[in-house]
């Protein structure tokens, strides 16, 4: 049985900082991408991280470059978002997704969200 499961969200201040955790398992964590997206009310789920497979290449939205960053441990099945400077605008739910080429098209994992609120 596949699952992701985010933890770490919250109530912070602004410009403080927050560290989500995903934890996986019932898939080979090791052989998928990973990104964390975020879903703010009354607007789309955009991407704000994605991280390769064994962890060698990053990237970030434009909005949370310098700010946030991505990481996993493949040994601990577990992917983090560490978000430092939190503006309002970062309030959102955040999602992690687990991503792979299958045979017959891409293979999407997503976990159940995670609240990030900032505000003071």
């Amino acid at each position: 049985q596949v699952q992701l499961v985010e933890s770490g969200g919250g109530l912070v201040q602004p410009g403080g900082s927050l560290r989500l955790s995903c934890a996986a398992s019932g898939f080979t964590f090791s052989n998928y991408a990973m990104n964390w997206y975020r879903q703010a009310p009354g607007k789309e789920r955009e991407l704000v991280a994605h991280i390769t497979s064994a962890g060698g290449s990053t990237d970030y939205s434009d909005s949370v470059k310098g700010r946030f960053t991505i990481s996993r441990d493949n040994a601990k099945n577990t992917m983090y978002l560490q978000m430092n400077s939190l503006k309002p605008e970062d309030t959102a739910v955040y999602y992690c997704n687990a991503r792979a080429k299958g045979a017959w098209g891409p293979v999407d994992y997503w976990g159940q969200g995670t609240q990030v609120t900032v505000s003071s």
